[in-house]
């Protein structure tokens, strides 16, 4: 019952229209009224003040400006017109850029809500030139941005190889092959949508194989960039932190090579960084506010009990995790979600056998699922955002195949434990 009037008040208050970190701060105030006997308000000083200085989350303002560096110096723009040189014959046309570019910038910023809001303003100009499904357009750019916490870096692994002690160079390693199969599951989406309704794929781009050749190199930057940061994780030279820190170096360095970098470029850039991770982490501590009232008035312990407490078998106990997560994520932010849900679900699946780098890989794309899910998809607000128009329903409704993808790559995994798990067996 309590699950439900939570949801039920969150929906409210969201659907309102009031900014998202206001009405989960709000959402908190009514349950911690209606539930808690402590009055939980007098710990919002601290509270606000722990969640922004926590090292960890020092990592999120580094992988912004890293991504916000690679769109002001072009570099995410001419990768961008790279990938619309070689996939835009595709039906869906420049869709499958939108995915094929989350999956590359994703794979050196380590950030779902960065990659989404870097490859969603290099995009979003593009609906109305070739006359896109707008709808569909937006839910690519929403659920490509995911890809940016499961291809490696990725800011929630880090997060979930610190408290389960698991090894996150595996972790690593373990998201390279299902990142690589969800973003073929994505453009698929795309293409069966195209297919069943060519008039949503837009006008063609016309492109020959000089042009192609041509834009080539303007790929190799953000690769560069990949070997430069996973590289100096994965062999130990630096924190994930240390390695965004270096990785904004090269950045640096790639754009004055191009004649990019000028003071106005930079002023920018701490512009965009700043606006950013003021939003996420105003988002942030309504979240762990709520977070705290949720765990306070027992909420996600009676559900984690309800797992434990019913003697159920291996593949059971897997699926009350994959619902549990599923229904917390229609109302929890991720990285909450994350923290307080770890603790209390990863020991019951090493207990019924699992692997903790393999849940690990399920547990990123359970997150990713609930970040296009709504209604507090973070992604669905961001596009949302940087769209500046319309209604929200419109990139719910857009990303909703992408839910379902996203559901599909799940069962993938779970039947299919190697998908994840042959690489770091390999290499290790």
């Amino acid at each position: 019952m309590s699950a439900g009037i939570s949801l039920a008040v969150l929906l409210l208050v969201l659907g309102s229209s009031i900014a998202v970190a206001a009405g989960m701060l709000l959402t908190g105030l009514v349950l911690n009224q209606v539930y808690s006997p402590m009055p939980l308000t007098r710990m919002m000083g601290e509270l606000a003040w722990s969640t922004t200085s926590n090292f960890i989350l020092t990592a999120i303002p580094f992988y912004i400006m890293f991504g916000e560096i690679l769109l002001r110096s072009g570099i995410a723009e001419r990768m961008y017109n790279a990938m619309v040189q070689w996939l835009s014959w595709l039906p869906g046309g420049l869709m499958h850029s939108n995915i094929g570019s989350c999956a590359m910038f994703g794979s050196v910023s380590g950030s779902s809500v960065a990659t989404a809001a870097t490859i969603g303003v290099v995009a979003m100009g593009e609906i109305q030139k070739h006359k896109y499904n707008e709808r569909l357009f937006l839910g690519t750019l929403a659920a490509g941005g995911t890809l940016g916490i499961l291809i490696p870096p990725s800011i929630n692994m880090i997060i979930y190889g610190v408290m389960t002690d698991t090894s996150v160079p595996k972790l690593y390693l373990a998201g390279f092959l299902p990142g690589l199969v969800l973003t073929l599951l994505f453009s698929l989406t795309v293409l069966i949508a195209c297919l069943w309704r060519p008039r949503w794929g837009g006008e063609k781009v016309s492109t020959t194989w000089a042009e192609r050749w041509r834009t080539l190199p303007d790929l190799l930057p953000p690769l560069v960039l990949l070997l430069i940061v996973v590289g100096a994780i994965f062999l130990g030279l630096a924190t994930a932190t240390e390695s965004a820190a270096v990785g904004i170096m090269g950045a640096l360095a790639m754009t004055a090579w191009r004649g990019r970098l000028t003071l106005g470029m930079l002023r920018e850039v701490c512009e965009g960084t700043v606006r950013t991770t003021a939003m996420i982490v105003a988002i942030l501590i309504g979240a762990f506010f709520l977070n705290v009232v949720i765990q306070t008035i027992g909420l996600t312990q009676q559900l984690g009990k309800l797992i434990k407490t019913h003697e159920l078998t291996p593949a059971q106990v897997l699926t009350a995790v994959i619902v549990l997560y599923i229904v917390l994520g229609t109302f929890m932010e991720e990285l909450s979600m994350m923290i307080s849900t770890i603790p209390i679900t990863t020991p019951l699946i090493i207990q019924a056998g699992y692997d903790p780098v393999w849940f690990g890989i399920l547990l990123v794309l359970l997150i990713q699922t609930a970040m296009v899910t709504p209604p507090f998809g973070i992604n669905i607000f961001v596009i949302h955002g940087i769209r500046a128009r319309g209604t929200l329903s419109d990139v719910e409704i857009g990303a909703s195949p992408f839910v379902v993808a996203l559901l599909v790559m799940i069962t993938l995994i779970c039947a299919f434990p190697e998908i994840a798990m042959w690489l770091p067996r390999a290499v290790g």
